[in-house]
């Protein structure tokens, strides 16, 4: 017998996730030196690791012998002070995905469903099919979330609604009014997950106050990450507030090490360095400026983003030729086909040079296959 027959069929029908291609993997397939190669693929932060929290990891290394504090009572102290919650209502994670998994393996199970939107996050997906749940994709509009449809698509066996906003990889953003329509809306017994991993990239004037709702919502799970704009996406660290009933039983099945002591003393010092996230910002703003600017001129059509980064459509163009010559020139985008975007590719906003390069290998690449 092969031992994979005795896997659920669930299991050994996941398709794994692909993430974006490493700079040492394109030097060794391509013989280019590393130094040469831009990776705007994964949405990580330009601007590298907040400095605070280089400093405090770097202190942290001396106790790399001793196992974490596996309650993390430093960190969700300081998530409470930051957030106006209290360290019951916060589950921390090896990333935010950890915690999008915890929920799925809390509230789902075989003959249970999520519903998510067409064109949202892959993990959504990939968490409710391993634990063997049925997942309902929601066709978006405009590329974004459709509520009212997603509200629709609810039943009497949905445990979970995954909602990002912004949503990776469109871009999209959902008005604090019509989020707050949906969870007065949604019933009580179905857990609203928030994924909100973009949310530093936000102007103040738009962001929905969704941590006030958890007042009103025992059913809300906000999820957030120190991968993007504090630049830890190496290290891994996120987390979820929630409702000390909620986040209670998440913590139960939680592993109890899974923040491991130096990301958990990165995540603290991080918090504080504000100056490095204002920084973060105002990059990403002139560095969106400066993309979306270059791609008109190209002609270009493109998917307005709230986030780190920017979908484009080459209908035009063969994608895979176009992707190809990039990688040839040295300039790493994402494919996101699993999207269902296939005539899409996905750039993350980088330092203005690496902006630059990749505008001009984009010009190049569509004159070779013009």
């Amino acid at each position: 017998m092969n031992l994979s027959d005795l896997a659920p069929e669930y299991i050994r029908a996941i398709s794994p996730y692909q993430p974006g291609k490493p700079i040492s993997e394109l030097a060794r397939e391509m013989g280019m030196d590393e130094r040469t190669i831009i990776k705007l693929a994964s949405n990580e932060n330009p601007l590298g690791t907040s400095p605070l929290a280089l400093e405090a990891m770097t202190r942290a290394l001396n106790e790399v012998a001793l196992y974490p504090d596996g309650s993390g009572f430093e960190l969700k102290a300081a998530l409470s002070k930051r957030y106006g919650v209290t360290s019951s209502q916060i589950v921390l994670g090896n990333g935010s995905n950890d915690v999008l998994e915890l929920a799925a393996r809390v509230f789902l199970k075989p003959g249970a469903s999520a519903v998510y939107s067409q064109h949202a996050f892959a993990v959504y997906p990939l968490v409710t099919q391993a634990v063997g749940a049925s997942g309902i994709a929601v066709r978006a509009i405009k590329y974004g979330h459709d509520l009212d449809a997603m509200l629709d698509a609810v039943t009497p066996e949905t445990r979970i609604v995954f909602i990002a906003n912004p949503n990776n990889p469109t871009g999209t953003l959902l008005a604090a009014s019509a989020l707050l329509r949906f969870l007065e809306r949604v019933s009580s017994d179905v857990l609203v997950v928030l994924d909100e991993a973009y949310n530093e990239y936000l102007p103040g004037t738009i962001k929905a106050d969704s941590i006030a709702w958890l007042k009103r919502f025992p059913n809300l799970l906000i999820t957030r990450t120190f991968s993007k704009a504090y630049g830890m996406a190496g290290i891994r660290v996120g987390f979820g507030l929630a409702h000390p009933d909620v986040s209670g039983l998440m913590n139960r099945v939680r592993q109890p090490f899974n923040v491991n002591s130096v990301a958990l003393a990165g995540a603290v010092a991080a918090l504080e360095d504000v100056e490095f996230v204002k920084r973060t910002y105002a990059l990403n703003q002139a560095g969106m400026l400066q993309i979306t600017t270059g791609l008109r001129q190209l002609g270009i059509e493109y998917i307005p983003s709230y986030g780190n980064f920017l979908s484009f459509r080459l209908s035009q163009h063969d994608v895979r030729a176009i992707n190809e010559s990039l990688l040839r020139q040295g300039v790493i985008v994402r494919p996101i086909g699993i999207y269902e975007m296939p005539e899409h590719l996905r750039v993350t906003v980088g330092l203005e040079s690496e902006n630059q390069k990749f505008l001009k290998s984009l010009e190049i690449a569509i004159g070779e296959s013009a």
